[in-house]
């Protein structure tokens, strides 16, 4: 084929999460070649045997080339699997796609031109999606799957659990942060996870009434509220710090501490845990 002629194809972006990764991989694929149209067809949150069945009749209608990010190893090898019987190239959004793309469409790179050449290593990607599920997985959303988490975040309103979770997955981490409401019971599943590190976050009573004032000032809300009274303050802190007693799960003070300093205290807990974790299987 002669590169100077267009082509054009349909495109299957799959992911588990909210495809972000594979969308800008493709993007970042596609960029390298001249003169080609592609029809973009974005699958997210894909996470079962059925939600895959579904991706593959739509493969099926349009047929194309298939990227994805996943997880689970078995519905990837069902993805895979069943693309291959349709004839239809299937691959890991960070495998090399760019290659496999070239080949694809019997087209070579433009590495040459500016602003074409990206370094897209798996490092980074992993970063993206840790970002992206941290920011799914933030104040509380998508708890039904917290079990995919490494971290998982507890504590009350403003003691920096979304900016930790944050720094967390910059440095390639999967981070979840749920709220303890006074009076409210955290969800179920929390109490029951079993692969993510579980912390709770804590802090000086007089230093979160204050954080929380900043914050009302910044919108503008000026009336008093038990949000900011240090009476009902204290009795949320010594609420949520029976709970992390309860379930036993280690506890990191913020009061004097920046963001950086918790992150790298809470990596550093679960490279230990990982590494005893480990050890025992080794023993065993």
């Amino acid at each position: 084929m002669n590169d100077s002629e267009e082509i054009a194809f349909h495109l299957h972006l799959v992911s588990d999460s909210t495809a972000e990764t594979v969308s800008s991989v493709a993007r970042a694929s596609i960029a390298q070649f001249d003169n080609v149209e592609v029809e973009e067809h974005t699958w997210p949150l894909v996470r079962t045997k059925a939600q895959v069945d579904k991706v593959l009749k739509g493969i099926r209608e349009t047929g194309g080339f298939v990227m994805y990010t996943m997880a689970d190893k078995h519905l990837r090898k069902h993805l895979k699997k069943n693309c291959e019987e349709m004839g239809i190239p299937c691959i890991s959004a960070i495998a090399r796609m760019i290659n496999s793309l070239s080949e694809y469409m019997d087209r070579k790179t433009t590495f040459h031109k500016p602003g074409r050449q990206h370094e897209l290593d798996e490092d980074y990607f992993n970063r993206v999606e840790a970002i992206n599920f941290a920011l799914v997985h933030d104040d509380g959303q998508s708890v039904w799957d917290l079990e995919e988490a490494d971290v998982v975040l507890i504590g009350a309103s403003r003691t920096s659990k979304s900016p930790t979770s944050m720094y967390l997955a910059y440095r390639g981490f999967r981070a979840a942060n749920v709220p303890y409401v006074s009076g409210v019971p955290l969800p179920d599943i929390v109490h029951k996870l079993k692969k993510p590190l579980v912390i709770g976050l804590t802090i000086s009573p007089d230093v979160l009434v204050q954080i929380r004032k900043n914050r009302l000032l910044s919108l503008n809300e000026n009336n008093p509220t038990d949000y900011t009274d240090i009476d009902r303050v204290k009795d949320e802190l010594v609420e949520v710090r029976r709970i992390f007693t309860k379930n036993n799960w280690p506890v990191i003070d913020v009061t004097r501490r920046s963001v950086e300093e918790t992150t790298a205290n809470i990596i550093q807990m679960y490279e230990k845990r990982k590494y005893m974790q480990e050890k025992e299987k080794v023993s065993s």
